[in-house]
């Protein structure tokens, strides 16, 4: 295996409809065999629905202000705040903020997925990123 230098400004990026952009990095196109991460923007007023994964997640803070909307409880997380979720706990991140919020987030499995509790739709991480281009 060889290592990856990622810039994600010449990365494709996967629209997620409500202000909510994703730009996959760390995946199994680079080589990956156990982690993937990536960055999701969040325009103000954005909003993931509620979901759940297969694995453990950490969310890093990277600009702006979010809520992490954790088994139902509403955490108010700046510029550095860490989160990490357990497999099966349902979660969503907001932007109820007026400015651009930045996550970057980690799944500890190669074949994470989410799964949307409203509709019980579970989609494979690598799915999702297989819709991503460059804009």
């Amino acid at each position: 295996m060889q290592p990856a230098i990622l810039r994600p400004d010449t990365l494709p990026i996967n629209d997620r409809g409500n202000g909510a952009r994703t730009i996959p990095l760390v995946t199994r196109k680079c080589g990956s065999s156990s982690v993937i991460n990536g960055i999701t923007e969040f325009e103000p007023a954005a909003r993931i629905g509620v979901h759940f994964h297969n694995c453990e997640e950490s969310v890093l803070i990277l600009e702006g202000e979010a809520i992490a909307e954790i088994d139902g409880v509403r955490h108010s997380l700046k510029a550095g705040d860490t989160t990490w979720i357990p497999a099966g706990l349902p979660h969503r991140f907001l932007n109820e903020s007026d400015r651009l919020m930045r996550i970057f987030w980690t799944y500890a499995d190669i074949d994470a997925t989410r799964t949307m509790v409203e509709s019980g739709v579970e989609q494979s991480i690598d799915e999702e990123h297989a819709k991503a281009k460059r804009v």
